[in-house]
């Protein structure tokens, strides 16, 4: 596990390190600037993922986003949102909260965006939805409901949630490289070692050796290991690519690379597009699917948000030695405020709902204690629009092994649980194994939850539940039951 903010390290004085109190919090301005870089460069697959999500699927009027039949056109603008929004809220985080974390599209919600509500209605209606989910959110967090919640959760609890998001992050790793794989046979267990259990393809070695290369430079010390691991291995795996020709993994070609392939582009600049900004229908939803089915939608969109969060400011602020004696992380109520709104800037910028990413855990890893490293991910995120080909240089396969190291510096913090208490034991191993289980830090959350609270009612100790948590695991017991329920309200 990474050092605590009240390791020793070299002042850097300054207006940055009085703002960002760098030094207060142990950090430097080298380590602020290599983790906002080792952000960056691992999450920088949104800029090319989400628009493949968000720009190829057709609304209910048979339009992509920003309108017309063209889907190459929408997957132009949706990308160069996707860079904007993420670097001005990632910007905005590092201002208002001095947090090192960093914010983009949120994966899942934006595939639920795309597939469970943009086919019911027009592009503006659904994201004029994730809007008012922003809204919302924004509102629960200014009356101190979000914090209050947040603060009702035990700490053990919340110990389970850094956990389970360190292996569901390192889940994310193996599956991104292609080191771990869905089998083609219906009959197959659900998961095996590579290409029908034997690891076939260059990607795949690249990402062993970028592993290797990170794990064996972390052991030494070696200050920038993560980004050090990142950028050989993305020039490791161009020379591979221009030697090889791979290309992209398809049905034909399960070998090749994961989402971009690492060739040098023909051209450095894009000129940027945003035309989807502002383009959303705040209550058009409402009378294309009715009041009752926009709530369900609302109300889930919301709940995935609201948790996510809690789970993933807690991680980041346990590996970063930032929590306080009750597990909440500095400024816990700026953090939310920016993250609620980031949920409404992503809507309003048509690009679905923003929110805190796990990956943040990787800058961390390199040693990013303060906002510094977010604003410095931001800036990269603005950059990103106009460097686009270069972005998207970078594979899965060098940046996916942070997040196997990352993974294994959030396990540590397993310890810290006491299973041989059944009441916090059973909770915290439902929190943790259920998050790569599902592939949702949400569901790990709210079994947790749900566990909790029956186990306490179970053993007559039902007083003991913080009314909050009684709340909670409600919505919980809701939101699992969503799907049948919708389709009995409907």
């Amino acid at each position: 596990m990474s050092s605590s903010p009240t390791t020793t390290a070299r002042s850097s004085s300054g207006p940055l390190d009085s703002f960002f109190k760098i030094s207060q919090r142990g950090s430097t301005l080298g380590r602020e600037i290599r983790g906002g870089l080792v952000t960056f460069f691992t999450m920088a697959y949104i800029v090319v993922l989400n628009p493949l999500i968000i720009g190829t699927v057709k609304d209910g009027s048979g339009q992509f986003v920003g309108g017309g039949t063209d889907p190459a056109a929408s997957i132009a603008k949706i990308a160069v949102a996707t860079a904007l929004a993420a670097g001005v809220l990632t910007i905005l985080m590092g201002l208002v909260a001095n947090f090192p974390l960093a914010l983009a599209t949120g994966l899942g919600l934006n595939a639920f965006v795309a597939f469970s509500i943009a086919t019911k209605m027009t592009w503006a209606d659904a994201m004029g939805l994730v809007v008012l989910e922003g809204l919302i959110i924004l509102i629960l967090v200014l009356t101190g409901f979000r914090r209050a919640v947040f603060e009702a959760v035990p700490r053990q609890l919340k110990v389970a949630i850094s956990v389970g998001i360190g292996l569901f992050i390192a889940f994310i790793g193996v599956v991104d490289a292609g080191f771990v794989r869905r089998p083609a046979s219906p009959t197959a267990p659900p998961v095996e070692l590579g290409i029908g259990g034997n690891l076939r393809g260059w990607p795949v070695l690249i990402f062993v050796i970028g592993l290797a290369l990170v794990v064996a430079l972390h052991a030494l010390k070696v200050k920038g290991a993560i980004l050090i691991g990142i950028l050989s291995a993305t020039v490791l795996a161009v020379i591979v690519e221009a030697v090889a020709k791979i290309g992209p993994r398809s049905d034909t070609n399960l070998g090749g690379w994961g989402l971009s392939v690492p060739e040098l582009p023909d051209k450095i600049f894009t000129a940027p597009n945003f035309d989807t900004i502002g383009e959303f229908n705040l209550f058009g939803s409402f009378s294309q699917v009715g009041v009752i089915s926009a709530l369900l939608l609302i109300f889930t969109l919301m709940l995935a948000d609201f948790f996510d969060t809690m789970g993933t400011m807690t991680a980041i602020g346990a590996e970063a030695g930032l929590l306080d004696s009750d597990g909440n992380p500095p400024n816990a109520q700026r953090i939310l405020i920016v993250d609620s709104i980031a949920a409404a800037g992503g809507g309003a910028a048509s690009v679905s709902s923003n929110t805190s990413y796990i990956e943040s855990a990787s800058g961390v890893g390199e040693g990013a204690r303060t906002g510094l490293a977010s604003v410095i991910t931001g800036i990269c995120f603005l950059i990103s629009m106009v460097f686009a080909p270069l972005v998207t240089l970078v594979p899965y396969e060098a940046a996916t092994p942070a997040l196997i190291l990352v993974g294994f510096l959030m396990m540590t913090q397993v310890k810290g649980i006491d299973f041989d208490d059944l009441e916090i034991g059973i909770p915290a191993f439902l929190t943790i194994i259920l998050m790569p289980f599902t592939y949702s830090i949400t569901a790990g959350i709210g079994a947790g939850f749900v566990a909790f609270v029956l186990l306490k009612v179970i053993r007559g100790k039902a007083r003991a539940v913080h009314p909050l948590m009684w709340v909670v695991s409600g919505l919980f017991v809701i939101y699992f039951a969503i799907g049948p329920l919708g389709d009995w309200l409907t």
